[in-house]
């Protein structure tokens, strides 16, 4: 029975009847009232797909479906193998009245061994019929012409004996359905059934036509609707203000955020016969005139983002509508190179276009490209900038791209539901609140696509499949500090959870430690800006870790609380010049703190005591590069240099390695690359040091500024506008790129760098080919890492210059 019931409230859910001749189809015996009548050619096969659908499960625990199932009892008792009809009704008092319609056939009911079964025979006017009682539910069955008719009220059953046939009209309706799909659905809107289908509550669909009638082609993961809607020759339905009307495609999807609740579009051709409908429509004075704002639109959007509304008009003229806002020119702010501006008539939009529109607080605006994007809050502005200029709208998601499938490209009315808009759907028609956990449901759609004195209609409810946000790459939160940003951001793991958070510091030198879910925990102001990456240790041996870093004349010890870690902070008279090197020789917490004063190097331990058995007194210059420990085999190395010398020592400061020549070297930091302390020349010369000393040099063809960056096996280096990821290059546009990094994390490697004058965060595998949907926006270097407990990676990058954004690679 269950399935059955399924099946029939998602019909109530979609809402999405004589002339006195005989009747004789199955059509003809439809009450007159009937509000919504559902067709199918197999009973059984209908039920059980309902039963199998994901959606109709997660509805199925609603009050309202509890409600149906007790009143549809004795329904389940039906077996048809032919056209079956079910119609929906309610009486005066707002009470569901259900009538099944099919061909008599002797073994529709099969009723010898159910159980909490009884039958009474019954007469009306020399008439035969049956009152079966099942779980204490009555139903009344009659036979007519060899058609067998079962319902729930007495009344509607006496008043098809002398039914005349149905309208032309619902027979014109009937006449379209497809007997191959697993249901078909007519609805006639002049009825008492609650029935908000738009995300405007305003238009419900009794004011918005007459009849819809829709194929129904479901399965496990989706239901899908197509069909046909019509509404007398007047304007008195919504869906003739699209009336002499060409649908034109629509593009409001390209700037919607796929974090929005969704948005609706409606287009047309010509926006003075769209208007001339919307002023007959709203009964408004002929003399009416609109603003020419609209002139040159053909597409009118509504993003819904929380309580939020954002208006969206589509130009083919941007010179026109841009004069045509002369006055608002008064710029608010500036994000991402984008000017947000004061708009100073919020009432027009609703003033032009009621009923889809009723906002009337659109005080700000910017222009996206042909876009003009009007909302009352600056912060809603800014999302819908940044998820364009990241590609993070609806239009990029492949969940949305799967869907357009069965839409039409060009379309009247269009409305796209994320999870949550459409729970708020299902809702306002149950008249409960309740959560269907529909987070999988990550787009549906109802589109309508006028014609000659009809509309097209497509819908679809579709479960996405695991995979289908693989490789997107979503921002999932962008913060504001209190003053600009001095360093790039980077993760640190909570000790307690296992997960990472982020540091980063302000121009003020306050440091920030902040959730990964944008909270900020806490915030300590230091002396002097923080010298490279902050490093984590253990300083109690456990469990619980520290922060710990340098600025130019301090070193910190900082707790996962922002306190400072006794006896630090250290205090230095003379500056320090290179980030803290912190080594762990033998991975067993006896931490060794590396300060480099210019040519000194000073080694700490966690008592901030010098250690004594460090014997390296001074070198030949300044230090140039930060400190670096490497491990070969079963001997540790200490490795810096200067201009003209590199240096390898062992843990006490005593020279391991002597290079057998000396060079010019860069600014690069040394790496050990296939076991060889390798780092570049101030000429861009690859240059490679073994443990005996031997110097190996190779042309890789840099200028003078470039980057270098290895692991053990891997070569990075970027010249200019050329990236080279282990000899395959890749030709970037010219900008002003940031170092390469690289990223070891789950046996992949990874490189990223950020053209800081473009805004662009670029993203490579070890083949040197751009990972999916990347660049993204973006204003330093990057920090990649997987921070939660999900599959997915996340990054972490400066945005404005007082902002972080985090985004997450699906």
């Amino acid at each position: 029975m269950r399935p059955l019931f399924l099946g029939l409230l998602f019909i109530l859910l979609l809402n999405c009847s004589n002339k006195n001749s005989k009747p004789t189809a199955l059509i003809d015996f439809a009450p007159e009232n009937a509000a919504i009548i559902i067709k199918t050619s197999s009973f059984e096969s209908l039920k059980n797909t309902i039963s199998n659908n994901d959606f109709l499960q997660k509805i199925s625990e609603s009050n309202s479906y509890k409600n149906l199932e007790q009143s549809l009892n004795t329904l389940s008792l039906l077996k048809s193998n032919n056209d079956v009809l079910v119609c929906f009704s309610k009486d005066t008092k707002g009470n569901l009245q259900y009538t099944a319609i099919t061909k008599y056939d002797s073994l529709l009911f099969k009723t010898d061994s159910i159980k909490n079964y009884s039958k009474e025979t019954l007469k009306y006017k020399n008439k035969t019929i049956v009152k079966s009682s099942f779980n204490n539910q009555s139903t009344y069955s009659t036979n007519i012409d060899s058609t067998f008719l079962s319902s729930n009220s007495k009344d509607i059953l006496e008043s098809l004996f002398n039914k005349p046939t149905a309208s032309d009209e619902l027979k014109k309706m009937y006449s379209t359905i497809n007997n191959n799909k697993t249901c078909s659905i007519i609805v006639k809107t002049d009825s008492l059934f609650i029935n908000q289908f738009l995300p405007v509550k305003q238009i419900a669909l009794n004011g918005f036509t007459n009849y819809i009638a829709l194929d129904v082609d479901a399965n496990q993961n989706e239901i899908i609707l197509n069909g046909i809607t019509k509404a007398t020759d007047s304007l008195e339905s919504v869906i003739n203000i699209f009336k002499n009307t060409i649908p034109q495609e629509n593009q409001t999807q390209n700037v919607t955020p796929s974090n929005s609740d969704g948005f609706m579009s409606f287009t047309f051709n010509n926006f003075k016969t769209f208007e001339s409908n919307l002023v007959a429509f709203n009964k408004r004075d002929s003399t009416y005139v609109s603003s020419k704002l609209f002139n040159d639109i053909i597409e009118v959007g509504v993003i819904y983002e929380d309580k939020e509304t954002a208006i969206v008009i589509n130009s083919i003229d941007y010179i026109a509508t841009k004069d045509a806002l002369i006055g608002n020119e008064n710029i608010i702010s500036t994000y991402r190179e984008i000017d947000i501006l004061e708009f100073n008539d919020p009432f027009i939009f609703s003033k032009t276009f009621k009923p889809f529109i009723s906002f009337n607080n659109a005080n700000l605006y910017c222009v996206i490209d042909n876009f003009f994007v009007f909302a009352e809050s600056r912060e809603l502005l800014q999302n819908i900038i940044a998820n364009y200029q990241n590609k993070t709208t609806f239009s990029e998601r492949s969940y949305f791209k799967n869907i357009k499938n069965h839409l039409s490209d060009e379309s009247s009315l269009l409305c796209v539901y994320s999870p949550s808009s459409l729970n708020n759907i299902i809702n306002q028609n149950f008249e409960e609140s309740s959560d269907y956990k529909l987070g999988r449901y990550n787009t549906s759609a109802l589109q309508f696509i006028y014609d000659n004195n009809f509309a097209h209609v497509n819908g679809i409810i579709k479960k996405s499949k695991s995979t289908a946000l693989l490789n997107s790459v979503s921002e999932e939160w962008n913060i504001k500090l209190e003053a600009d940003i001095l360093n790039e951001p980077q993760f640190v793991t909570n000790h307690i959870t296992k997960q990472k958070e982020i540091v980063v510091q302000d121009i003020n030198n306050n440091l920030y430690l902040i959730s990964n879910r944008g909270k900020v925990l806490w915030k300590k102001q230091l002396r002097g800006a923080v010298l490279g990456d902050i490093n984590q240790i253990d300083i109690y041996k456990n469990g619980k870790l520290q922060l710990c870093f340098a600025t130019p004349y301090r070193v910190y010890v900082i707790d996962r609380n922002g306190k400072d870690v006794a006896p630090f902070p250290g205090k230095f008279n003379d500056q320090i010049t290179q980030p803290l090197s912190v080594f762990d020789y033998d991975k067993k917490k006896n931490y060794r703190l590396l300060v480099t004063q210019r040519r000194n190097v000073l080694m700490y331990d966690v008592r901030a005591k010098i250690v004594n058995g460090f014997t390296f007194k001074s070198a030949n210059g300044v230090i140039i590069s930060q400190p670096k420990h490497f491990r070969i085999g079963s001997k540790d190395y200490i490795s810096f240099k200067t201009k003209d010398r590199l240096y390898v020592l062992d843990r006490v400061g005593r020279t391991r390695v002597q290079p057998k020549t000396n060079s010019s070297y860069s600014n690069q930091p040394i790496f050990l690359y296939n076991n060889q302390f390798t780092t570049t020349t101030k000429a861009g010369d690859l240059i490679s040091v073994n443990t005996n000393g031997n110097i190996s040099l190779k042309n890789l063809g840099l200028s003078e500024n470039h980057s270098l960056s290895t692991t053990s096996k891997t070569l990075v280096a970027l010249n200019e506008n050329k990236l080279t990821i282990k000899s395959k290059k890749s030709e970037l546009d010219f900008g002003d790129y940031s170092e390469p990094k690289i990223f070891y994390i789950n046996d992949k490697i990874y490189v990223s760098i950020t053209d800081k004058q473009s805004h662009k965060v670029y993203l490579f595998d070890s083949l040197s080919k751009s990972i999916a949907n990347f660049p993204v926006y973006g204003n330093s270097s990057i920090t990649l890492d997987n921070i939660d407990r999900d599959r997915n990676l996340e990054f972490i990058t400066k945005g404005e210059s007082n902002s972080i954004i985090l985004y997450q690679i699906n």
